[in-house]
C-alpha cells in the first residue's frame, strides 16, 4: 500500500506559527487543563483555539473504542506476534490501513498501539502484544504498522517507552539496563519508528529505568527530543503519573486518564511559584495542538487523510489472509501437510481450543469481535458435507469457570438470548437498564446516557439460564467487591471477592476472583438467575466510576480421563487428527507474568495419546507466546497459530488444505526447555537485565545457552528452496548502507514464499557482541523451478555498536561476516565484507 501522509505530517513553518498563535490565546489554567485527559478515553476540547474532543483507544488486536463490551464490536486482527511472524511489511502496512478504517468508524483519533517492547523472555505476560525478540524485525514491522495507521489519518502511539518487557511489579519495578543493551536493543525500535515511521505519539511506561520512573525519566528529553528530534506527543500509560513537578519538568505532555491526576491545579500552582517553567507547559500544549492538527481535530487546518474503505467482506478477507501469513509450520514430517481433500472421509478435530479458540490475548488488547470462526467450524465448512468431522475437547485446561456463553442465556421477558442489566440507587430505585447480549461487563466513567454515576449503588444482571444437556451447571460471578447470586429466587451466596495481596490491578480485571454455585438441571430446564454487584464495595485505584465483573457459567462435561479416551477413539477412526491446544487467560495476559511455559492442564498427555492412536496427527498451537512442546518429535506436523484473530478457523482450513501457504517465520526463539531463560521477578524492586545484549537467539554460543526447539526465523512452507549464492560489496564505508543479493531457487513442485535472512557477525571483534545478529531480510516469491534474487538492504546501523565512552554510534573497522539462509540456525551462504575506517 502506498503511504498517504496527512497534510500536517511534517508541519510547515506556517503551521507552527499558527500553533503558537493559538497557544497565545490560552490562559495558564486553560493550557494546563488540556494536559490531563477529560475521562478514560478522551481529551478536553478547547473552543477558544478550535480544538475538538480527541478520542483515544486501545488497539493492538483491534480498535475497541470507548465501550469495552459486545455493544461496540471490533474487527479482531491477529496479535502482534502473529503480525511479526509474517515478516511482511506491505501486508502489515495494509492491516494498519484497516485499523485506521476501524478507528474512524468508531470516532477514534489516536490508536494506543503498537507495542514494541522486546521479547526479552517468554515469561513476559504481554509477550503476545509485542512483535519480536529482535530489534530490527520489531522496528521494520512497527514502521509498517505505523505508516498504515497514520496513512489513514489516525495517530499511532508507540509504547511502552521503555523497558516494559515484563509485568511483575510493573508499576514500580526499576529495570536496570546497560547502556549498550538499552541503545542497541530496547530503544532501537522506538528510534526507527519515531524516525523512519514518523510516529505522532509515544506512551511512557509504568516502570522505571536505571533509577528514574519513565514518566519522570531524563530519557524522554535527552533521547526522544534531543537525540531523535521527536516533535510528537508523549502521553503516560494509564495511572502511571504519580508526581506533579518531576513529571511536569520531564518531557511528558499528557496525563491519562482524567479528569483526576497529579497535574491540574497543582501544576498551575507550581508554575505560579516558579517551580515549573511555563515554557515547558507551552511546549506540551504545542505538541498536543500538533497532534490534533495531524488527526484533523483542529479547525481551519488541513484535514487528515482518509483511511481505505472496507466492508465486512473485505475486512474478513484481509484478516483471513493475514492470519494465514503468520502461521508458522514448525514441523511437517513426510509432507503430511497440505492435506489431500480427495483422500479424506473422516477428520477428527480435537482439543480444548478446537471449538472455542483464543483469538486474542487478555488485558488492554481485548476487543469484542462481531464473530469468531473456530478451527472446528472453519474445517467443517471447508471440507463440506462429503467429509465427516468429529470433535472432542480432550481435556479442560482452565481452572476458572468461563464467562457464560450467550447461547445459555435468555432475557427475563423471554424475548431472546441475553441479559437485562439494571442500575439501582441505594434505596432500590432503578436508575436505568440495558439489554445485553454478553456476560462480561465493563463500565469506565459512565453507565450510559441518563444514568447518574454518583447515584449507582448496585448493578444487577437478570437472566434465565436454559440447560442444553442434563447435568451439573456451575453458575457464579467474577469481580472485585461484594457479589450476591440468587437462583430460582433463592439467594445462594453473598460474598466479598478480593484480590490476593500484591496482585496487579489489571490482573484483577482480567482474571478476577470467582464465587460459584452448582445447580442440577434437566435437559432444556430453565432457571432464573440474578447476579448483584455492590458498586461501592470495589476498592481499587480506578474509583467508583468503574465497574468490571462477569457472569460465569460452565455446562456439564466429562472428566479429563473420559474426554481423553473419547478423543483417542475419534483419532483412531479418522484419516487425520487435528489437535488444537493452547494457553488460557489464566496464564497469558496483561497484568502478570507466566510462571511456566508448559501447556496448562493435561494437554501434553492428550497430544501424546492421540499421536499414539493416529500417526497422521497435526498439532495446532494456539498461544500468543512460546510454550514447551515435549512431544514435538512424536507428531507428524506442528503448526504455530498464535492468537490469529476472528478469522482463525477459515485461515487454518486454508493452510491445512493448501489453499494458502503457511507464510510465517518465527519472530522469537521457541525454547526446548525453561533452563537459562531471563527472569521477570525483581529483587528488592530491581529487575537486572544481566543478560545484556544476549537475549533470544543472540545468546547462541554463551555459557548456559540452551539449543532451542525451533530457532529464530524458522518456518517451513509447502515447497523447498536451494540457496545458490550471495553477492555483497567488497568494502563499505562506515556511514553508508549496502545491499546483499541472495540468489535462491524454488526446488519444489509448487509456488512458494521465502523469507531470506541475512545475519552479520564479527569474528575476533574487540567489542563484545553476539555471534550473529539479524542485519536484514527480504520476502520473495517464486514458481516451481524458478530462480529469484532477493535484494536485502542493510542500513548504516547494521554493523555499528554503541560506544559507551563516547556516547555515540561507532563502527569497528575490519572484516564482518554476512551469512544468509532461511533461519538463524540454517545459514548455507557466507560472505565477507570489509568496513573501512571512517
Amino acid at each position: 500500500m502506498t503511504r498517504q501522509p496527512t497534510p500536517t505530517d511534517t508541519p510547515s513553518a506556517t503551521d507552527e506559527a499558527e500553533f503558537a498563535r493559538r497557544l497565545g490565546a490560552l490562559t495558564l489554567e486553560q493550557k494546563v487543563s488540556l494536559l490531563t485527559g477529560a475521562d478514560f478515553w478522551s481529551l478536553h476540547p478547547e473552543p477558544a483555539v478550535g480544538l475538538r474532543r480527541l478520542v483515544v483507544s486501545d488497539g493492538p488486536a483491534g480498535v475497541r473504542g470507548e465501550l469495552w463490551d459486545e455493544r461496540s464490536p471490533s474487527a479482531n486482527v491477529p496479535s502482534p506476534t502473529a503480525l511479526a511472524a509474517t515478516w511482511d511489511e506491505p501486508l502489515v502496512e495494509r492491516l494498519g490501513g484497516l485499523l485506521a478504517h476501524e478507528a474512524r468508524g468508531k470516532g477514534v483519533d489516536v490508536l494506543l498501539a503498537p507495542t514494541v517492547n522486546l521479547h526479552r523472555t517468554p515469561y513476559g505476560g504481554r509477550h503476545f502484544e509485542c512483535f519480536s525478540e529482535d530489534p530490527l524485525l520489531t522496528a521494520r514491522i512497527g514502521v509498517a504498522y505505523v505508516r498504515g495507521v497514520q496513512g489513514g489519518g489516525v495517530a499511532a502511539t508507540v509504547k511502552h517507552f521503555v523497558g516494559n518487557d515484563s509485568e511483575t511489579q510493573r508499576m514500580t519495578v526499576d529495570a536496570r539496563i546497560g547502556e549498550r543493551a538499552l541503545r542497541e536493543l530496547y530503544l532501537a525500535p522506538f528510534e526507527a519508528i519515531v524516525g523512519e515511521g514518523r510516529a505522532w505519539a509515544v506512551m511512557a511506561a509504568y516502570n522505571g529505568v536505571n533509577g528514574h520512573s519513565m514518566t519522570e525519566s531524563p530519557l524522554l528529553r535527552e533521547v526522544l527530543h534531543d537525540d531523535w528530534g521527536f516533535d510528537g506527543l508523549v502521553m503516560s500509560d494509564w495511572f502511571a503519573v504519580r508526581t506533579t513537578e518531576p513529571s511536569a519538568r520531564a518531557a511528558l505532555d499528557l496525563v491519562m486518564p482524567g479528569p483526576i491526576g497529579p497535574w491540574g491545579d497543582a501544576l498551575v500552582a507550581a508554575v505560579r511559584k516558579g517551580k515549573v517553567d511555563e515554557a515547558l507547559v507551552d511546549d506540551k500544549v504545542l505538541r498536543l495542538l500538533r497532534l490534533a492538527a495531524r488527526v484533523g481535530a483542529l479547525s481551519d487546518m488541513p484535514t487528515a487523510a482518509l483511511p481505505p474503505e472496507y466492508d465486512a467482506v473485505s475486512v474478513a478477507a484481509r484478516l483471513r489472509e493475514t492470519a494465514a501469513a503468520g502461521f508458522v509450520l514448525a514441523r511437517n514430517e513426510d509432507a503430511v501437510l497440505p492435506l489431500d481433500r480427495a483422500a479424506l472421509s473422516r477428520v477428527a478435530v480435537l482439543g480444548p481450543n478446537a471449538a472455542v479458540a483464543r483469538t486474542l490475548g487478555g488485558g488492554s488488547a481485548t476487543v469484542f469481535p462481531p464473530y469468531t470462526v473456530s478451527p472446528l467450524d472453519g474445517i467443517r465448512v471447508a471440507l463440506g458435507d462429503g467429509v465427516e468431522v468429529t470433535h472432542a475437547i480432550g481435556v479442560t485446561p482452565q481452572t476458572r469457570t468461563p464467562i457464560a456463553d450467550p447461547s445459555y442465556l435468555r432475557h427475563p421477558d423471554g424475548s431472546g438470548e441475553g441479559t437485562e442489566v439494571r442500575f439501582l440507587a441505594a434505596d432500590g430505585t432503578v436508575l436505568g437498564s440495558e439489554r445485553r447480549a454478553g456476560a462480561a461487563y465493563t463500565w469506565m466513567g459512565s453507565y450510559g446516557a441518563g444514568v447518574p454515576i454518583g447515584q449507582v449503588a448496585r448493578v444487577e444482571v437478570h437472566t434465565v439460564i436454559r440447560a442444553s444437556d442434563a447435568g451439573r451447571y456451575a453458575i457464579g460471578g467474577s469481580g472485585i467487591g461484594r457479589f450476591r447470586l440468587s437462583v430460582a429466587g433463592v439467594e445462594v451466596f453473598d460474598e466479598r471477592l478480593q484480590l490476593p495481596p500484591g496482585a496487579d490491578l489489571v490482573e484483577g480485571l482480567m482474571t478476577p476472583p470467582q464465587r460459584l454455585h452448582t445447580v442440577e438441571l434437566a435437559e432444556n430446564e430453565e432457571t432464573e438467575v440474578v447476579l448483584t454487584h455492590d458498586v461501592a464495595s470495589t476498592d481499587d485505584a480506578m474509583g467508583d466510576a468503574v465497574s468490571v465483573f462477569q457472569l460465569n457459567l460452565e455446562p456439564p462435561h466429562g472428566s479429563d480421563d473420559e474426554e481423553i479416551e473419547r478423543a483417542v477413539a475419534l483419532a483412531r477412526a479418522a484419516e487425520v487428527a487435528v489437535v488444537v491446544v493452547g494457553t488460557t487467560e489464566e496464564v497469558e495476559s496483561e497484568g502478570f507474568d507466566r510462571d511456566s511455559l508448559a501447556l496448562p492442564g493435561r494437554q501434553d498427555e492428550l497430544v501424546r495419546r492421540v499421536a499414539e492412536a493416529n500417526p497422521r496427527t497435526v498439532v495446532v498451537v494456539n498461544s500468543g507466546a512460546p510454550v514447551l512442546l515435549p512431544w514435538a518429535e512424536e507428531v507428524a506436523a506442528v503448526l504455530l497459530a498464535w492468537f490469529p484473530g476472528q478469522e482463525f478457523g477459515n485461515a487454518l482450513a486454508d493452510v491445512l488444505l493448501g489453499v494458502a501457504e503457511p507464510g510465517g517465520r518465527l519472530p522469537t526463539v521457541w525454547p526446548a526447555s525453561e533452563r537459562g531463560l531471563p527472569a521477570t521477578e525483581p529483587v528488592d524492586g530491581v529487575l537486572a537485565y544481566d543478560e545484556g545484549l544476549f537475549i533470544g537467539y543472540r545468546g547462541d554460543g554463551r555459557a548456559g545457552w540452551q539449543p532451542p526447539r525451533y530457532g529464530f526465523g524458522h518456518g517451513l512452507g509447502y515447497t523447498t528452496w536451494e540457496y545458490d549464492s550471495i553477492d555483497v560489496p567488497g568494502e563499505v564505508r562506515p556511514d553508508a548502507g549496502f545491499t546483499a543479493e541472495v540468489r535462491i531457487r524454488n526446488s519444489g513442485a509448487r509456488h512458494g514464499k521465502e523469507v531470506v535472512q541475512v545475519y552479520a557477525g564479527r569474528p575476533g571483534s574487540g567489542v563484545e557482541r553476539p555471534v550473529r545478529w539479524l542485519a536484514g531480510f527480504a520476502v520473495v516469491e517464486a514458481a516451481a523451478g524458478e530462480e529469484v534474487v532477493a535484494t536485502v538492504t542493510m542500513d548504516t546501523r547494521a554493523l555499528r555498536h554503541w560506544d559507551t565512552e563516547a556516547g555515540r554510534w561507532a563502527v569497528e573497522p575490519g572484516t564482518f561476516v554476512l551469512e544468509a539462509g532461511p533461519s538463524s540456525t540454517i545459514l548455507p551462504l557466507t560472505a565477507g565484507i570489509a568496513v573501512a575506517r571512517g
